[in-house]
């Protein structure tokens, strides 16, 4: 995520998550406190930003000195399911939240992630061919 001369990197297995607007009411019309909002065991938010995955080992060619650096070694990562722009909903309690240029986010490892909105880009237009 770039803003203005910033970049912000999420690493590993790491989600940047930006947090709903939490309902301040209850079903019946009571208003909640802050800290009650806080304390919700799930939350959900837009994914903003995700992290190259988890890390695996570099390729060892077995030439038999493993102490030998390979120049052109490069890292390799199993990738996460989580993309920008899924709607997540994960466990609070391994959320760490963050500030970045004055806005309010969350980090959250990918396994904390309960499951994932994803928009499929297809639009549920009734088939005309069967009547109603």
């Amino acid at each position: 995520m770039i803003r203005g001369d910033k970049q912000l990197l999420v690493v590993g297995d790491r989600v940047l998550i930006r947090l709903d607007e939490l309902d301040e009411r209850t079903e019946v019309g009571l208003y909640l406190p802050p800290t009650a909002l806080e304390k919700e065991n799930v939350q959900s938010g837009r994914v903003e930003e995700v992290g190259p995955g988890i890390p695996l080992p570099p390729k060892s060619t077995d030439d038999g000195v493993p102490w030998a650096e390979d120049a052109g070694e490069q890292m390799r990562y199993i990738p996460l399911q989580a993309q920008k722009g899924d709607h997540a909903i994960f466990t609070r309690k391994d959320a760490v939240e963050i500030k970045f240029d004055a806005e309010k986010y969350v980090v959250v490892p990918h396994a904390a992630i309960l499951c994932l909105v994803r928009s499929t880009g297809l639009l549920s237009a009734p088939d005309e061919s069967f009547p109603s």
